[in-house]
């Protein structure tokens, strides 16, 4: 048998377009409902996670090539801490990997920078400031410098 005029095969349907062969031709129509397809829109956590790109983004050379060989993610928040961020690894400064470590990665934690910076601006600097200062510590820069450079 032939799906009916006008069937869509994209749409959704209770009942299949065979249903109802034999019967008067009211019935033979499948009951369509049609979904429109609208964009989701982004998660706070899809934000957030454009926050540190666009930080990372706008890194310069020759510092941005630093990031090359770290993992950069993005957590919730530090477990039993308050931290916007933290450096995991062997800064560039010490020479080669000891053999057996963990490749160096940056953890930025979205909740305390969200909770403590409401303004979209005031957010999207801190979380610069964030990876800037964990990109430091790659560099092998300590608090004290990080803080003279206005990276603190």
């Amino acid at each position: 048998m032939s799906r009916p005029t006008g069937w869509a095969g994209n749409t959704c349907s209770g009942s299949s377009p065979d249903a109802g062969a034999g019967q008067p031709t009211a019935s033979r129509h499948p009951r369509r409902v049609t979904v429109p397809v609208v964009d989701a829109p982004e998660s706070p956590l899809d934000i957030f996670h454009g926050l540190v790109e666009e930080a990372v983004a706008g890194i310069p050379e020759p510092f941005a090539s630093a990031l090359d060989e770290v993992a950069l993610v993005v957590e919730p928040h530090a477990s039993g801490r308050s931290l916007y961020g933290l450096y995991h690894g062997h800064p560039i400064t010490t020479g080669t990997i000891p053999s057996g470590a963990m490749p160096a990665h940056i953890t930025i934690y979205m909740h305390p920078l969200v909770d403590h910076f409401q303004d979209p601006s005031h957010l999207r600097h801190q979380v610069r400031v964030t990876v800037l200062h964990e990109l430091g510590h790659h560099l092998g820069l300590d608090e004290d410098r990080l803080a003279e450079l206005g990276y603190a």
